[in-house]
């Protein structure tokens, strides 16, 4: 059975795909991944308020000789074994680690909602080995008086300038809140991007009433989730150059091969890592394996975009009537 898939450019073994997450930056575990049939890694995102605090950590010790006089002042300056434990040379490092152990595909990821100098580490990330880069802009406008219009722009204008440092394949990890997804994923395949990630899933916080504070509280995908980036996997299939990629509610392998049949080319996990263990992929290319087999597929090629909306002219029309024939069905 052939399972290979071909995401950015980059040759899978198979559709999936072990998302950002703390799991990827152990060694041990990627290597319990790939063992279990993982076909690529996305490293935790590389934050740029870390990189920013590096940057701002290094400039006070260059500048801690400034009040000093003579040569004494040399003294000051410190080694530069001294920075590398920032997080920016420890991500890079752990980035090297990874990548010389393992022969799948790893790929670097960076956090980002302001274009500001972070954005260089994509080429460090590119140097230190990283055979494709994500790129995860996490903003929430809270500024009642900043249109959509300039948000959009933001996100476009990150893209370009990471575009701008890389060579190796860049994917953005799309929010569902945009007003017009299909738009904004237009825009991001004009500005260059190889890959859109469907979707970023934000955890919102809750509130702690008895310390009254905000808390904040990571919660695991449901299987209800997947309705979302399987919905606009069948909209965006043969819209857009780029590759496509869909995350949230992934469980099962008939989620992995629901997800191909949109459209998508690779699939991402990270609850279910947690929730069974980096095991679960043997699981998923099992039932993946024998699903194929009784409906007698051959390939990932064959099935790919075979339930997409790419044949349905009016597709809004299409997705309303659904609708309503889902709720006279309750």
């Amino acid at each position: 059975m052939e399972l290979q898939t071909d995401y950015m450019g980059l040759k899978l073994k198979n559709p999936i795909v072990a998302s950002a997450c703390p799991l990827t930056k152990d060694l041990d575990r990627v290597k319990e991944m790939e063992e279990s049939g993982v076909a690529g890694i996305i490293l935790p995102s590389l934050f740029e308020e870390e990189i920013s605090y590096d940057q701002h950590a290094m400039d006070q010790f260059l500048n801690y000789s400034t009040h000093s006089v003579g040569s004494e002042a040399t003294s000051f300056f410190p080694e530069p074994e001294n920075f590398k434990n920032f997080e920016g040379e420890e991500y890079l490092e752990s980035l090297r680690r990874i990548k010389a152990s393992v022969g799948i595909p790893i790929i670097g990821s960076l956090n980002g909602s302001t274009a500001g100098g972070w954005v260089k580490y994509a080429k460090l990330i590119q140097e230190a080995g990283a055979d494709a880069l994500e790129l995860n802009i996490f903003f929430i406008p809270t500024e009642v008086n900043l249109t959509g219009a300039e948000v959009e722009n933001r996100y476009v204008e990150i893209l370009k300038l990471v575009k701008a440092q890389v060579s190796i394949p860049v994917a953005i990890k799309m929010t569902p809140f945009f007003s017009s997804i299909g738009n904004m994923a237009k825009r991001f395949d004009d500005a260059g991007a190889n890959g859109l990630v469907l979707f970023n899933r934000f955890q919102g916080p809750d509130f702690d009433l008895d310390k009254l504070e905000a808390a904040m509280k990571p919660s695991f995908s449901t299987h209800s989730d997947i309705r979302l980036p399987l919905h606009w996997t069948a909209i965006l299939f043969g819209k857009v150059k780029a590759s496509l990629a869909a995350t949230r509610g992934i469980k099962s392998g008939i989620d992995v091969l629901k997800m191909i049949m949109a459209g998508a080319d690779a699939t991402m996990i990270t609850s279910l890592f947690y929730q069974e263990g980096v095991y679960c992929a043997s699981r998923i290319i099992k039932e993946m394996t024998h699903w194929m087999e009784e409906h007698e597929y051959q390939s990932i090629r064959q099935m790919k975009g075979s339930m997409s909306y790419i044949h349905v002219a009016d597709k809004s029309a299409f997705v309303r009537a659904n609708y309503m024939k889902m709720l006279r069905a309750i």
